[in-house]
């Protein structure tokens, strides 16, 4: 057995222990790799009827992403409730405060209320894995207010260990770029609105039909700024006429590249800016 393979396994054997010690799990669940992992593993080691799926089929979910979480359930027979979450209604989330994504799991959690009335002796999971105490990252306060537990961190499983559970098991989605919700394309403190939000999935859209699968659309209110994976950047850059054409059509003034090259969370320097000086 190769060495990744034992890895592998004394990950699981952890993570199933995690599991069976508790009766059922209702997951917070988006369609990324890491809720899709979590999910899985509790149909897995806790049966169909005590692992449930939740999720907000709200306006910051790209439609691509919630219908592979639907395709997701359907591929494994694991049952999905949908919910509808209104942050985009709640001033305090939409103004784009720094700490805009503490009121958005505070609607996902408060939310998740009503399907946990129905299954009382469930724990609620979300997908937080061990990279995650390594970025800003205010949803996490919004998790502990409402105990939310979280199997990955707990078992101290990394986002690359993750993938390689996900690919083991063949997850549809192992290999499938990070996407996090539409709103953080947005800079904090510009106002976040559904035309934006539309705005930036149709760009994004667009830039998938042209070849590129890795792709963030910053939405600057009147422009918009493209960021790739920096060894596709030339690429883009030869095609930035009719990018531009395009990028525009949707309602954004201009459009321009960002040639430094698609890096995550690039909007949270501002904050670690702000933290370091303070300190």
């Amino acid at each position: 057995m190769s060495l990744l393979m034992i890895q592998i396994q004394q990950k699981l054997e952890s993570l199933e222990q995690w599991y069976k010690s508790r009766k059922g799990s209702i997951v917070a669940f988006s369609g990324g790799i890491d809720s899709t992992l979590v999910l899985f593993l509790a149909r897995k080691f806790q049966g169909r009827e005590n692992a449930i799926g939740v999720i907000s089929n709200s306006e910051s979910l790209k439609k691509k992403d919630f219908e592979l979480a639907q395709e997701i359930c359907n591929e494994f027979d694991i049952q999905l409730e949908v919910i509808k979450t209104n942050e985009l209604a709640d001033e305090r989330y939409s103004v784009n405060p720094v700490n805009r994504c503490f009121f958005c799991k505070e609607h996902l959690y408060s939310d998740l209320s009503a399907v946990k009335n129905k299954y009382p002796d469930f724990d609620v999971l979300n997908g937080t894995n061990f990279d995650d105490f390594g970025d800003y990252r205010p949803g996490l306060q919004a998790a502990s207010n409402h105990e939310i537990l979280s199997p990955m961190a707990d078992c101290k499983i990394a986002k690359k260990e993750l993938r390689q559970l996900a690919r083991y098991f063949e997850l549809p989605n192992w290999d499938k770029p990070a996407s996090p919700c539409l709103s953080s394309r947005i800079p904090y403190n510009h106002v976040i609105t559904r035309q934006k939000l539309q705005q930036v999935e149709d760009a994004e859209n667009l830039l998938n039909e042209l070849g590129f699968s890795d792709v963030r659309v910053r939405h600057y209110d009147s422009y918009g700024k493209i960021e790739v994976p920096h060894d596709e950047v030339e690429r883009l850059v030869l095609m930035q006429d009719e990018i531009t054409a395009k990028i525009t059509s949707l309602g954004f003034e201009k459009c321009v590249i960002d040639t430094e090259g698609l890096v995550s969370g690039k909007l949270n320097r501002a904050i670690k800016d702000q933290i370091n000086t303070s300190n």
